[in-house]
């Protein structure tokens, strides 16, 4: 088997790609936030809207998220198991960030994601996130 098609080189490559995007998130880093999405990508979010299609709309939902977040953002990965075969891959991780309320009282949030890739190119990109929070 070649690294081209090896299960494992593609799960690595998987877990960097949203480790590198959770670290942009921490930095604030909008260009390295968007990197390695699709133009017609798709995501299910927590607070409204919560349907963006396209990179310009996933783009408009960090403006909400950094005006809630605290400083220095917490967007921290706190497990993840990713399956990849040769051309489609998806993770699933369980999340934490942390804001402030409109009360002003800081908030903690555990929250799940689930990412949809393809590879475009001999590239792992992002075309699905989802985003949601446990009914407890």
């Amino acid at each position: 088997m070649n690294a081209r098609n090896d299960p494992t080189t593609d799960e690595a490559a998987v877990r960097a790609l949203i480790e590198n995007w959770a670290q942009a998130v921490r930095a604030g880093d909008l260009p390295g936030i968007l990197a390695h999405h699709s133009a017609d990508m798709l995501m299910f979010d927590v607070p409204p809207p919560r349907v963006s299609r396209g990179l310009d709309a996933y783009r408009k939902t960090w403006d909400l998220f950094f005006a809630w977040s605290d400083k220095p953002v917490v967007f921290d990965i706190e497990e993840m198991h990713i399956t990849a075969g040769s051309d489609v891959a998806f993770a699933a991780a369980l999340m934490r960030c942390a804001g402030t309320g409109k009360d002003g009282e800081r908030i903690s949030l555990g929250f799940r994601l689930t990412i949809g890739l393809r590879k475009i190119g001999n590239q792992w990109t992002i075309v699905h996130e989802h985003h949601s929070v446990p009914a407890d």
